[in-house]
């Protein structure tokens, strides 16, 4: 890997991500970027921590409940705690994991995605997912997943990085498309429709160091990301009051803003 590709002088989501959750894979930029934003909205780190607590309820449901054993995770991000593959082995040793993103940063540190419980498999691809033939015809994929059995495609806290322009709703019904009848997505996706209209217009208009695209969507818009499949309960939700768990405490669906579900593709 090209190590010039790693670029820290300006912040990237994925690392940015990374510094609310308490992780070090992080430069200066992407500090300095998630201070400004937290410094418009306090709550970002909250709803940063229950985005990541909604996938590992997600994951959790996707192997206990549905029987599902394989996943691919687009939109990865750096590694931390209860990564994909570590709450679905942990459940089930056979589980088996692709894991795609486009930051040389996340390639770089594949390898602490690449754990696999020996019974299962992990794998990762250096793939864009606004270019999903990319990853669907990929070897690794097809070496890791078998596409005649149910897939759970992990899209968390990726969408709203994909402009209207990209054709968003294509991209996941492309990649759901090549998944057969009982597969599952696990989708979320942050909005302003629960923050201050005087935080949200500042976030969407001030210019702050490393700042980069963000793509607004409010419920409505975000619930047709599921279109054609079926929601499982409680269906699309605030991520906090996805099947919560009643041990964590009562998180303020104004803390967090961050729509999540999880549907099922029908026979």
């Amino acid at each position: 890997m090209d190590e010039e590709a790693i670029d820290t002088s300006k912040a990237h989501p994925a690392r940015r991500y990374n510094y609310w959750l308490g992780g070090k894979d992080n430069f200066a930029a992407d500090r300095e970027s998630g201070d400004a934003i937290a410094n418009i909205w306090p709550h970002i780190v909250i709803a940063a921590r229950a985005n990541r607590a909604f996938l590992k309820r997600a994951v959790t449901y996707c192997v206990a409940e549905a029987g599902i054993r394989q996943f691919l995770d687009i939109g990865t991000g750096m590694p931390t705690a209860d990564n994909t593959h570590e709450v679905a082995q942990q459940l089930a040793p056979e589980s088996r994991i692709v894991y795609v993103d486009n930051d040389p940063m996340v390639l770089a540190h594949a390898r602490a995605l690449l754990t696999s419980d020996p019974a299962g498999a992990t794998s990762y691809i250096d793939a864009d997912l606004r270019r999903p033939a990319d990853i669907l015809t990929d070897p690794a994929l097809r070496a890791t997943l078998d596409l005649t059995q149910p897939v759970a495609l992990m899209l968390v806290a990726v969408m709203h990085f994909v402009p209207e322009t990209a054709e968003p709703y294509r991209l996941v019904h492309t990649l759901m498309d090549a998944l057969p009848a009982g597969s599952h997505l696990v989708l979320t996706h942050a909005s302003s429709a629960m923050i201050p209209r005087p935080a949200a217009e500042q976030l969407s208009t001030a210019s702050f160091p490393g700042r980069d695209d963000f793509y607004d969507r409010d419920p409505q818009q975000i619930a047709k990301f599921f279109d054609g499949l079926n929601l499982v309960e409680p269906g699309l939700q605030i991520v906090s009051d996805w099947r919560p768990d009643p041990a964590s405490p009562n998180v303020p669906p104004e803390q967090v803003s961050v729509y999540g579900g999880v549907a099922v593709k029908p026979a």
